[in-house]
């Protein structure tokens, strides 16, 4: 069965959610917001149902982080609130949200709209929760002409296995370089990595994703 989180922080409609839907999915839920993201990268859920007014953390806050995270941000997130769709369903697509149900919820509508987007919205799969986290990193190895260089560089994505980042020199396809985390005036050695793949090779400044070959515990996250 697919996974589905819903996030509200009222007792009763998540039991009603459970009730009618739990015969078709696997039902994560919880009452607290804090603790959402935690729950979204633990179960990896194939859509979340998200409440709009919560304590602490609000659905619009929510649905922001859920979008800027990368490994959520292709989760379809469908508000489901006692708030006005007219007033809040652009904005909230503006944040990432895929559909708005108002409460009192018309289920047969909402089960076909999930049934409908989970068909034509493949599960995205990947060996490691990959984040939008930039970090500045010194590359140490030899160019595609065998030249040394030595060059900082900042991340666009990173994950336990590696990360991604643009460089304006080129490097050979498996090339391998020793990387090291830089601030408080040192630099710090978290591994060596090698380049799996590289976008738009023609231009000056390529993007390559680099795969962790070996890896200290200093590095920023861990499996």
């Amino acid at each position: 069965m697919e996974k589905i989180l819903i996030v509200d922080d009222d007792d009763s409609m998540r039991g009603m959610l459970r009730m009618r839907l739990s015969d078709t999915y696997e039902l994560i839920d919880t009452g607290n917001p804090v603790q959402a993201l935690a729950l979204a990268l633990e179960h990896k859920p194939r859509a979340i149902l998200l409440d709009l007014m919560m304590p602490e953390c609000s659905g619009f806050e929510l649905c922001q982080s859920f979008h800027n995270l990368s490994y959520t941000a292709r989760i379809p997130i469908f508000v489901v609130s006692g708030e006005s769709s007219v007033k809040y369903r652009d904005y909230m697509n503006n944040l990432g949200a895929t559909d708005f149900f108002e409460k009192p919820i018309d289920f047969a509508k909402l089960k076909g709209r999930l049934a409908s987007e989970l068909r034509t919205r493949p599960s995205e799969r990947r060996a490691h929760v990959r984040v939008r986290m930039k970090l500045v990193v010194k590359l140490k190895g030899t160019d595609a002409a065998q030249r040394s260089f030595e060059q900082l560089a900042t991340t666009e994505n990173v994950s336990a296995g590696g990360f991604l980042c643009s460089l304006g020199l080129s490097l050979s396809n498996d090339s391998s370089l020793e990387v090291f985390l830089t601030g408080s005036g040192r630099d710090q050695y978290v591994g060596r990595v090698r380049v799996v793949r590289r976008e738009a090779p023609e231009t000056p400044w390529q993007t390559y994703a680099f795969e962790f070959t070996e890896r200290t515990p200093e590095w920023i996250l861990q499996d």
